[in-house]
């Protein structure tokens, strides 16, 4: 009884949400399919392949409407090996497929047929999201809870702090070690299949968007922000990557600048701000 009732406690639960996105990150970073690249690479490149599906290439429909929830990619590289194509996946893990609609395009065309019979059975599709490879998913429950927390009816600034905190943690582990398969190529180190993926931009956006939203106004939403940016950017070490955190804490100190009324309060903003530009400025991102 006492585990149980541990376990339901929000800040368990949020934690427990926290691991679901680093196993999520794990299953990123090493694909099952890895083992596959050693060749090297071989045959036309990614870009002149997707030339190739525009002019011309067959197209799997989805069997079944649902969240996309896990792919099978070394099967499918199998399949495409055996019938000499490649797979282009229009859906990564977490989107909403629509009985019908396309879910791969295959080239050349006549692969079609088989590679959709093997696709059937290489991905699995649900009512619900699933962490297993959607590294958003976590992202957006540990911000839809951040969010609830905020509004007016509940006002539990602590919740979303823990959040924002986990949040953090998160994107660190991105930053150390995320690093999805995209292309993944046969023995032989030719292309097979093409996935699709959330970028890195776009996960920061989703992690820190919609919490300033709904902090706007409130100081100490706005400084856990920007010092858990502060923690991150140390493990940046690439220009881009560090741009996209500082677009994030742009909008944070213009927010703060409209909306939070206390020269004070804006002041200590200000500073965690700064200290976010030291870090972001520092050689390798302060490693």
């Amino acid at each position: 009884m006492h585990h149980i009732a541990m376990s339901i406690q929000l800040p368990q639960v949020i934690a427990s949400i926290a691991r679901d996105l680093s196993r999520a990150i794990d299953i990123e970073s090493t694909p099952e399919d890895r083992g596959n690249n050693a060749a090297g690479i071989t045959g036309a490149s990614v870009t002149e392949l997707l030339r190739r599906m525009n002019e011309g290439a067959g197209v799997v429909q989805a069997p079944t409407s649902g969240y996309l929830q896990f792919v099978r990619h070394d099967k499918l590289v199998r399949i495409a090996t055996e019938t000499g194509s490649v797979i282009h996946l229009a859906h990564r893990p977490g989107n909403f497929v629509v009985a019908g609609q396309a879910f791969a395009t295959v080239l050349p065309a006549k692969a079609a047929p088989a590679v959709a019979q093997e696709l059937a059975r290489t991905h699995a599709t649900g009512p619900v999201r699933t962490a297993a490879q959607d590294i958003a998913f976590a992202v957006d429950q540990l911000v839809e809870i951040a969010i609830r927390a905020l509004s007016p009816a509940v006002n539990d600034t602590f919740t979303a702090l823990t959040c924002i905190d986990w949040l953090t943690d998160g994107l660190c582990q991105v930053q150390l070690r995320w690093n999805p398969t995209r292309v993944h190529r046969d023995h032989n180190g030719y292309v097979r299949v093409v996935t699709s993926h959330i970028s890195h931009r776009r996960l920061v956006q989703r992690a820190y968007e919609k919490v300033r939203q709904a902090g706007r106004g409130m100081p100490a939403v706005m400084i856990r922000q920007l010092d858990g940016m502060t923690r991150i950017m140390t493990l940046t070490s690439t220009v881009e990557r560090r741009k996209v955190f500082m677009e994030q804490a742009d909008m944070i100190l213009r927010s703060a600048e409209e909306s939070v009324p206390d020269p004070a309060d804006r002041a200590d903003i200000r500073k965690a701000y700064e200290a976010l530009l030291r870090a972001g400025s520092a050689p390798d991102g302060g490693m």
